[in-house]
């Protein structure tokens, strides 16, 4: 088909707009989503070796980006996560029924303490961004079924905590 545009396609769409300044754009979200991974590989590692190894994640970081952005938000979520644990632990327990945290798969857990974190602190991120995120990183770091699994208690958090 000749001369029709494809909206599919960007370079047809016409001239680009910039996107609006409540919208984060394309580069924004893939920086979030790389922070998201680290500060996961980050808690994993602490979940594996301890308090111990809390010093060695800033430099963990740095090794693994030197974006200022993704530092800054790995850092963030890292650190909340691991200051609020218990608060983040218990919140879980309470939706996660038949399932304590410590019979939980590691990267399971860890993804949920992410997510959690993200639903009781980080009001700017939209609920089912912080779910879809961590439904990702389970189906990337995790068993076929953890996707599902991370799905089901997110969603009954984000009922309880931030109700649409």
């Amino acid at each position: 088909m000749t001369g029709s545009r494809n909206p599919a396609r960007p370079e047809s769409a016409g001239p680009q707009r910039e996107p609006a300044p409540s919208t984060p754009d394309a580069r924004t979200v893939r920086k979030r989503t790389r922070a998201r991974e680290l500060a996961l590989r980050a808690l994993y590692l602490i979940d594996i070796r301890g308090p111990g190894a809390r010093p060695d994640v800033p430099e963990f970081f740095r090794e693994n980006t030197d974006d200022g952005d993704v530092l800054v938000f790995a850092q963030e979520l890292f650190d909340g996560c691991v200051d609020r644990r218990e608060e983040l632990d218990a919140v879980i327990t309470e939706v996660a029924e038949n399932w304590r945290i410590g019979r939980m798969a590691v990267i399971d857990r860890n993804i949920l303490r992410l997510g959690t974190f993200e639903l009781v602190a980080l009001e700017d991120v939209p609920p089912k961004v912080s779910i879809n995120e961590a439904i990702d990183l389970a189906k990337r770091y995790s068993t076929a079924e953890s996707g599902a699994f991370v799905n089901g208690i997110l969603d009954k958090l984000r009922t309880r905590i931030r109700p649409d």
